[in-house]
């Protein structure tokens, strides 16, 4: 069944009769689920070997959706990243991949997920004649019936999604922009479904970035003008463009290239840098714009205006209200990171960073003249702070609270490098989780924290708990356990991380200790289980450090914890490759808390008390 399409529009359609939808990038799909599951590409191609984590969710599935079947869905095979935005060059890497042995790993680590946006048929009963709306209505009721959010929700387990829908345009857009999102799709409330056909009852509006360039060449066999840009003095190739262009501009650009040409053969006129013009595309993938499209000429730049900063510059979309002053700004001199690097990175970091700032006091510790500068703390919500940063009375201190990107992206703007969060949410006693916080002498005896894991680990596998890991940026590891919410006291939890500092010193007193006191460590490492408690702090995952270094706050995958562990292998300028290329290690977190069982542990310590 071929797919039915949105035709491309650059205005917005209003009315009461329209409906929108987030455009997600990915694999559009159609799911049928009968007495087998099929997962089918719109060229007719089974996507079941490649992302089998799909095929294995939905057979968990299918107790709850005996009653319904035949079913068929209208899809979205995508890798999110927030709940605007799928990472489409990260699941074409997935796409690629024919490895038994990696798809399996990848499945594991980075699921994709299968984001619902019609339901086509159900009961076996054909629904693409009914209308938009009774389609919808029963695609939420199917979700809620298999105990689905209604809404899209990046954080949830489950791997089939509704994509969200509303009236709502102006809200949804800049949603959809703040989060770097694709685009939007527009529906009429009375469209039917058409099989192949691209219709104007479904209209796309594509979130373009723009970038000024200049032409390079002109590819005879099919009409491409290449467009580049200066890094420095060497031009960058960024891509080629066809689309876009008037009939007459097209033939003057190519007249003009040939009077001005400094080279021609049977395929290629090239030109030096000289014409300007500005392209709009929805983002860089693999070194080249994807679907760009001329969008003006830009007489009043030169070429050396033309840079490669600037397109890094231009590839952001910032939340309305926030403007980044002095983007040039170093923070980081080795390796180098400008302040307009930062916010990008916090930018591209918040799906995975927010949910754990979300709803927690926060501490941050800005450096208004870079890491090579004096820094200080802050806890207030400063008077001068805009009206849409939340904040939160707790003991005295008016809190900041950092829920949403808008206002992360203010404080990079502050130049708040390091978040520290505390052990539980606003308005609640219990902690969300424990930590074990495994703190080296120096980081000459970083290999102390290595070792000290591996043998927590061990322990905590044989209690049946599970735990999560990440580097502290500085000099140590972090081993987080999740707590289910509400659930345990402080004082409870002191008795477990009691317990598991003795035992750990038990097992090699000469390397691990207790002691508070520096001078009586003797270049131990100190397990500080005392700092697990109320109104303490702990560095949020995904927070850069403030040291020289540009280090991260890095969860790590248990099987990288090893003797070639080091810290310094994990910084701001490459955490974001890391995390496309393998996933997030803390992807399962949350979900984790619900399968934790500490009662029998804890019945043994308050007896052991």
């Amino acid at each position: 069944m071929k797919p039915m399409l949105p035709t491309l529009t650059f205005d917005p359609p209003i009315g009461e009769n329209w409906r929108y939808e987030t455009k997600f990038d990915g694999y559009r799909a159609l799911l049928d689920v009968g007495k087998d599951i099929t997962l089918t590409s719109r060229n007719g191609k089974s996507l079941k070997s490649i992302f089998p984590e799909i095929h294995q969710y939905l057979d968990t599935l299918s107790l709850k959706l005996k009653n319904t079947l035949p079913i068929r869905l209208d899809c979205e095979l995508v890798l999110l990243e927030n709940n605007y935005k799928s990472d489409f060059s990260a699941l074409q890497v997935r796409g690629r991949m024919r490895s038994p042995s990696k798809i399996k790993e990848m499945a594991e680590r980075s699921p994709c997920s299968l984001i619902a946006f019609d339901l086509l048929m159900i009961k076996g009963k054909d629904l693409r004649f009914f209308p938009y709306s009774q389609r919808r209505k029963k695609l939420e009721l199917l979700l809620d019936s298999l105990g689905l959010p209604k809404h899209l929700n990046v954080d949830h387990p489950g791997l089939l999604k509704i994509v969200q829908s509303t009236d709502q345009f102006d809200s949804l857009w800049e949603s959809v922009v703040s989060h770097n999102g694709e685009g939007i799709v527009a529906k009429t409330q009375d469209s039917i479904w058409q099989e192949g056909k691209r219709s104007n009852h479904w209209l796309k509006l594509k979130n373009w970035k723009y970038v000024s360039c200049f032409l390079t060449g002109y590819e005879k066999s099919n009409g491409y003008f290449y467009v580049s840009v200066f890094d420095e003095k060497e031009i960058i190739q960024i891509g080629h463009v066809l689309f876009g262009f008037k009939p007459e501009e097209k033939a003057a650009l190519l007249e003009t290239m040939k009077k001005n040409k400094s080279s021609e053969d049977a395929r290629f006129i090239t030109t030096l840098p000289g014409i300007c013009l500005e392209i709009k595309y929805l983002e860089l993938y693999e070194g080249e714009l994807r679907e760009p499209h001329f969008h003006q000429f830009r007489f009043d730049l030169e070429p050396k205006d033309c840079t490669f900063h600037q397109f890094k510059v231009q590839q952001r979309n910032l939340p309305p209200g926030i403007e980044i002053t002095h983007p040039e700004k170093i923070l980081w001199k080795d390796p180098k990171v400008t302040k307009q690097e930062y916010i990008q990175y916090l930018h591209d970091v918040s799906g995975y960073m927010l949910p754990f700032l979300k709803n927690r006091h926060l501490t941050v510790i800005r450096y208004p003249h870079g890491t090579m500068g004096e820094a200080f703390y802050q806890k207030n919500k400063p008077d001068y702070a805009p009206e849409f940063v939340p904040s939160s009375e707790w003991e005295g201190i008016q809190y900041l609270i950092c829920n949403d990107l808008k206002t992360l992206m203010w404080l990079g703007n502050q130049i708040a490098l390091e978040f520290h969060i505390p052990f539980q949410t606003i308005g609640k006693d219990c902690p969300d989780e424990i930590v074990f916080d495994l703190d080296p002498p120096s980081r000459d005896y970083f290999h102390l924290a290595v070792k000290a894991s591996l043998i927590i680990k061990e322990a905590l596998d044989g209690l049946r708990l599970e735990a999560f890991i990440k580097t502290s940026g500085n000099k140590g590891l972090q081993i987080y356990i999740p707590l289910p919410n509400g659930k345990y006291s402080y004082e409870e939890t002191r008795l477990f991380t009691a317990f598991v500092a003795q035992y750990l010193v038990s097992k090699d007193p000469d390397s691990f200790t207790v002691e508070r006191l520096k001078k009586n460590r003797k270049n131990r490492l100190y397990v500080d289980y005392v700092q697990h408690a109320a109104g303490k702090t702990i560095i949020c995952p995904y927070s850069p450090r403030g040291s020289d270094r540009a280090n991260i706050a890095a969860p790590l995958y248990w099987d990288e914890v090893n003797e070639t562990l080091s810290s310094d292998k994990y910084k701001l300028p490459t955490m974001m490759e890391r995390l496309k290329k393998i996933g997030c290690p803390f992807k399962t977190y949350f979900e984790a808390k619900d399968r934790q069982d500490f009662e029998a542990v804890f019945k043994f310590l308050k007896q052991k008390k």
